[in-house]
């Protein structure tokens, strides 16, 4: 017995050492783990998460107050400031939910009184109903949560003053801003563009997520900092906008200041020369408002009474060779310095209808009441017969005529089904008699351009006539964009292929022959003038001559783009221009170059009624064309008279500041007053 139990016992023992041994092997492998996880975490942080970590440890040790960027500004092709920015301080109202309108009439009443007693005497005073009209407690212009602003330039007595007695004026606050300037002269202000809040710009693609997307905080937007809207703001904002400033200020964990601030400062943006010369530019404003007054007033027995009704007007002026825009211009225009800040509802309604750019877009008659609004044009017509030069190129290029083709026109030219036949007449009912192309375009024959080539094109290609046309029409920039890069740009309304499949072919082809199936803007008619006078290079208009850094160098230069181009014989080029040199207008008397022009009167159904739109294009000088000049005047009638004397305007200004010769010549006899 004896034996055997320590024979047991011998056992156990051996069983206690082996379980101690397998357990301690587990303990130090165990710990091996653990330290090793420990060792390559450690390593992760040091080598690969410590930047990154250091860097939130200084966020988080830091608190950044952004300062606004500082604005480039926009200059004419010479220099001259068109749009600047300035700092200020201005006064705010921020609407806070339940205010009642009577305590802001109040609170407007309490704020004149300051600005009378402590505000510059210079400026304009402000009436209370003025300032009740900005707090803009209606929300015509702005959001219930964007503040608006009352007062821009703020005096430092009233700054001091507001200050003090924060409490009495409930939803005002005194901000330091920079507050975007335009040239009291309004150069191209619908070209220029305005600009609002980012809080209120919300409803532009550009701005949906603008402040999420960027991380860099010298690039990411602030709510409080005014963007572009429209026009070349909005176009080159990004160009313009420049780069945050950041105020740094080390704190604690209970986020209050330990030490100095660190200032990065702002970065300005860059500053655009434009194209657009600020003397042709006022010249061109001038001569189509002036010439608005004179259709107005012209008796109803004179050559020009078609016109009483016109009240807008549209021009764009630009360089042959170079696809510059050195004039554009839709009249009437506005003040763009209303919108600083949120224009007021009472402004707003006064101009709303001169913020649009007539030349690139529709814009609608400036009628308050719809109904008479619809009874007018907007500033899209039909080419009338300012097509008929492209007419007689397709003519020519589908070998429907020749250069020395003839047609006898008798007044008018029939089509259709025998019995119900449509007459297609001439402008007064005009007798021509025999016509050859060139005659046609300086008589400006509808018979002649309906039975030779709208009809002619019907005949030969049936439907397939439609795309023919719709290509020439496309090659020369009328139904397309014209590639300007301009925000809301229209490429303008084709009816030719509605009339096609409401009515026929051939009687789209008909229509379109004479300018009466195509509704195109100011500047795709400049394009197509300069197409026209440099032979077959569709050039993109371009606003911009230059862009330059803060410091003044150059970081892009002007490069002229071809869009695409046409080549015909020289003899069909020769044609256009033998009819074109010849065409009868008004108010170029005394030009001194050889010119080429078209005149045209697009009729247009308006609300049951016929109205008569006055269209010109023309290019100068004939020999070796510097500039085109296209002008629309919406109901103004005959565009020989209704249009043809503005341009006559643009080409004398231009000649006077640039040179229609490459050097500035300025008339010393001025021209010929028109005469009822």
């Amino acid at each position: 017995m004896s034996n055997s139990t320590t024979e047991e016992a011998q056992k156990k023992e051996l069983r206690n050492r082996r379980h101690f041994s397998f357990r301690l092997n587990v303990f130090f492998f165990a710990t091996f783990f653990v330290f090793s996880v420990l060792i390559v975490r450690l390593a992760l942080l040091q080598f690969v998460d410590g930047p990154t970590l250091k860097a939130k440890e200084h966020e988080i040790g830091t608190r950044n107050v952004p300062i606004p960027p500082i604005r480039g500004n926009i200059y004419d092709s010479t220099g001259k400031p068109i749009a600047y920015s300035s700092s200020t301080q201005s006064l705010y109202f921020t609407l806070e939910p339940g205010t009642k309108k009577e305590k802001g009439q109040e609170l407007a009443a309490k704020l004149v009184e300051v600005f009378n007693k402590y505000g510059s005497k210079t400026a304009k005073p402000l009436t209370a109903g003025e300032v009740f009209d900005y707090m803009d407690f209606d929300g015509a212009v702005h959001l219930p949560f964007q503040p608006r602003r009352i007062k821009s330039g703020l005096s430092k007595e009233e700054i001091a003053y507001f200050s003090e007695h924060r409490e009495e004026f409930k939803g005002i606050d005194v901000v330091e801003e920079s507050i975007r300037q335009y040239s009291p002269d309004k150069v191209a202000v619908q070209l220029v563009g305005y600009m609002k809040k980012l809080s209120g710009a919300g409803s532009l693609t550009k701005y949906k997520d603008i402040k999420t997307e960027e991380t860099d905080p010298t690039l990411k937007y602030l709510d409080t900092e005014e963007v572009g809207f429209d026009g070349l703001e909005l176009m080159y904002q990004d160009e313009l906008r420049g780069r945050n400033g950041l105020k740094s200020y080390p704190v604690n964990n209970e986020s209050r200041i330990i030490g100095p601030m660190q200032l990065t400062k702002p970065v300005k943006g860059n500053n655009l020369y434009l194209t657009i010369n600020e003397d042709v530019q006022l010249a061109t404003q001038k001569a189509i408002m002036d010439h608005l007054q004179f259709l107005r007033n012209s008796p109803a027995t004179s050559m020009y009474h078609d016109g009483y009704q016109a009240t807008t007007g549209y021009a764009v002026a630009m360089e042959v060779d170079t696809g510059k825009v050195v004039a554009m211009a839709s009249m009437p225009d506005y003040d763009p310095n209303l919108w600083q800040g949120g224009i007021s509802s009472k402004d707003y309604d006064a101009v709303k209808f001169f913020t649009g750019n007539g030349t690139i877009r529709e814009v609608q008659a400036p009628y308050e009441d719809n109904k008479e609004r619809s009874k007018h044009p907007s500033s899209l017509v039909y080419l009338g017969s300012t097509q008929k030069p492209l007419s007689v190129l397709v003519g020519l290029s589908e070998k429907l005529i020749t250069p020395s083709s003839t047609f006898n026109d008798i007044g008018y030219f029939a089509f259709g089904a025998t019995g119900h036949e449509v007459k297609v007449r001439n402008s007064h009912n005009a007798v021509n008699g025999t016509l050859t192309p060139a005659r046609a375009i300086e008589k400006s024959s509808n018979a002649f351009m309906s039975a030779m080539i709208g009809n002619a094109l019907y005949l030969k290609k049936g439907d397939a006539g439609i795309d023919i046309w719709d290509s020439y029409m496309k090659q020369f920039g009328l139904g397309v964009s014209t590639g300007s890069g301009l925000p809301g740009e229209s490429s303008g309304f084709i009816n030719y292929t509605i009339e096609a499949k409401k009515a026929s072919t051939q009687s789209a082809l008909v229509y379109a022959s004479f300018g009466q199936q195509g509704r195109y803007t100011a500047l795709q008619l400049a394009q197509y003038a300069t197409m026209l006078a440099n032979h077959g290079k569709r050039l993109k208009p371009q606003f911009v001559n230059e862009i330059k850094d803060a410091a003044g160098n150059v970081v892009q230069p002007y490069q002229p783009e071809v869009l695409n181009t046409v080549s015909f014989p020289d003899s069909y080029w020769k044609t256009i221009e033998a009819g074109m040199s010849k065409v009868s207008v008004k108010g170029f008397d005394d030009f001194p170059y050889e010119f080429m022009r078209k005149t045209g009167t697009s009729e247009q159904g308006v609300a049951g009624q016929l109205v008569e739109n006055g269209v010109f294009i023309a290019y100068a000088p004939a020999k070796n064309p510097k500039l085109a000049v296209a002008v629309v005047v919406p109901q103004g009638g005959f565009g020989g008279w209704a249009a043809a004397p503005i341009a006559r305007k643009i080409f004398d200004a231009y000649d006077a500041a640039v040179g229609l010769t490459g050097t500035p010549h300025k008339s010393t006899t001025p021209p010929i007053p028109l005469t009822y």
